[in-house]
């Protein structure tokens, strides 16, 4: 009797790099980390949300080659922790939100290949480009929204592009790509900020710390000085008791010789 093969399940050794550069320039690769590193402190007090960049995502069970590796990317709900790579089907979804710095040789893959992967494929709700050095993309920062199933842009407002994902608006500043809270009209700080924000903090709270100890200082000479111009009053009054009682001996003594 014939008898069909069983199949074998092997687990499929998913590669953690593409061999290609961290991103195209220094200025790229700059922004990157900023950004990536800026949203990860703004979701800091949320464990459910997952902030990465220049990480592998593949899309496809089984297959190796079917990745993508966003330069900045948001995925709600599926918890913050430590990842090799992003598998989607274990996931559960892909990413609620990508940003792609535009290059010169990611250019047209930004505007195509990648747009409609997030687009039919990934359904990433809202895509994001920017080109930091202004050279390769009209215009420089882009926006689109999936609306039932097509990519909508996403009109400027005061010349920022607000994320219904984030709850902030991106903005350009120069060749930084700045993230604003409308709440508070605020950019997020950058990490540098952050640090040196810190550093001010530090700076002040031992500043306020040396003004304590001075003023304690102070209030411990005051009351040493104090203390002592008690002691000497009370020295003083002691030996105007005792001039008294002599004076007082010596007059008695006076009297007493008046009288015999």
């Amino acid at each position: 009797m014939a008898t069909t093969p069983r199949t074998v399940d092997r687990k499929v050794d998913y590669p953690t790099s593409d061999g290609k550069p961290m991103a195209e320039t220094d200025i790229h690769r700059t922004l990157m980390i900023a950004l990536i590193q800026t949203l990860q402190a703004h979701f800091a007090a949320d464990p459910s949300a997952y902030v990465s960049g220049n990480l592998l995502l593949f899309y496809e069970e089984g297959n190796r080659r079917k990745h993508v590796s966003p330069d900045v990317f948001v995925v709600l709900g599926v918890g913050m922790r430590l990842r090799d790579h992003y598998l989607m089907w274990e996931e559960g979804k892909g990413p609620d939100l990508v940003i792609e710095l535009t290059s010169k040789t990611t250019r047209s893959e930004d505007v195509k290949k990648k747009m409609d992967l997030y687009r039919d494929v990934l359904r990433v709700a809202e895509y994001f480009l920017f080109d930091p050095l202004q050279d390769y993309l009209r215009p420089s920062m882009q926006g689109f929204r999936l609306v039932e199933g097509r990519y909508e842009p996403i009109e400027a407002v005061d010349g920022r592009l607000p994320s219904e994902v984030l709850g902030l608006h991106l903005e350009r500043a120069g060749s930084e790509l700045r993230l604003l809270d409308p709440a508070t009209g605020r950019w997020l700080l950058t990490p540098e900020e952050r640090a040196e924000a810190e550093r001010t903090r530090a700076e002040a709270e031992r500043t306020r710390a040396e003004a304590e100890r001075t003023r304690a200082e102070a209030e411990r000479t005051r009351a040493e000085a104090e203390r002592a111009q008690a002691l000497a009053e009370r020295t003083r009054a002691d030996q105007a008791e005792v001039e008294n009682a002599r004076l007082r001996e010596e007059l008695e003594a006076l009297r007493r010789r008046a009288r015999d």
